[in-house]
């Protein structure tokens, strides 16, 4: 048995048993990620998608992505590769790629405008080693390291991470301990740390889904911005709109006009503000 200090759990495994995030697991005394190398998406996407507006705007980045995640928003998109009954299939379907095969391919993949490896779709902090281990051959090779991912990791577990990182579009999920805790099993305080030393280290860009009744209120709209701003006015924030998904199909669409609202008040503490799926 091991103590897991990915995420702020500290999930107490036993061998071969797994953590919260399904991924994390116990062999020989050592926690590791099952998931090392196991792809189940790869695609080649303008740098835009991740969402980065800022960053070699223009370009493509190869995205892959594994499976598992430690939170459980009851709306996630990519839930058959998060924590949806589907999980199961993907794992039997992903495939091993080493973090040298993964390097070659993004390194021939200049060819099409590739300017490095986006790790995304599913939360990949649960298998920073990974990312590490490929970060590191990247860099070698002049290539950048991107991560798409909800924060939740611990600064100090991680901390290698942040010299090898290029940019990062973290989810600000809300701004209150009650959204983040009882609606997705998370913990705010833990995300927002993470900001703060990747803010040191990396271009950072932030997103925030925004759900009709939990977190689109103009109060929590104005603190999540200033505190935003209190970091550095100029990281750019999307503030994107919900459509309803996996487990919350008990409300509509955010409207849009909701969306661009928030936005003229995040506007009031920040330089670069976008909106998306509007």
């Amino acid at each position: 048995m091991a103590v897991c200090n990915l995420c702020y759990r500290h999930c107490n495994i036993a061998e071969g048993k797994y953590g919260f995030c399904q991924v994390r697991t116990c062999r020989d005394g050592n926690i590791v990620p099952e998931n090392y190398g196991m792809l189940t998406a790869i695609a080649l996407d303008p740098i835009e998608k991740k969402p980065l507006n800022r960053f070699y705007p223009g370009s493509y980045i190869l995205s892959v992505g594994s499976y598992g995640c430690n939170l459980r928003c009851p709306f996630c998109q990519n839930y058959h590769i998060s924590w949806g009954d589907e999980v199961d299939d993907s794992k039997r379907e992903a495939r091993f790629v080493s973090p040298e095969t993964l390097a070659q391919i993004a390194d021939e993949q200049r060819a099409n405008g590739n300017i490095g490896v986006a790790f995304t779709y599913n939360e990949p902090l649960i298998s920073y080693e990974y990312i590490l281990d490929t970060a590191k051959l990247l860099s070698a090779k002049g290539l950048k390291t991107v991560l798409v991912s909800n924060g939740m990791a611990d600064v100090a577990t991680v901390k290698e991470l942040f010299s090898y990182g290029d940019a990062m579009n973290i989810d600000l999920k809300g701004f209150t301990d009650h959204y983040y805790e009882d609606v997705l099993k998370g913990n705010r305080r833990m995300v927002m740390d993470f900001i703060l030393e990747a803010a040191k280290h990396c271009h950072v860009e932030l997103t925030t889904l925004i759900i009709p009744g939990e977190n689109d209120s103009d109060e929590e709209m104005d603190k999540l911005s200033s505190w935003i701003a209190s970091v550095n006015p100029e990281i750019p924030l999307h503030i994107s709109r919900f459509f309803p998904r996996f487990h919350m199909v008990d409300r509509d669409a955010t409207p849009v006009e909701t969306i661009y609202h928030l936005k003229d008040i995040a506007k009031q503490h920040l330089k670069y503000v976008y909106t998306g799926n509007c």
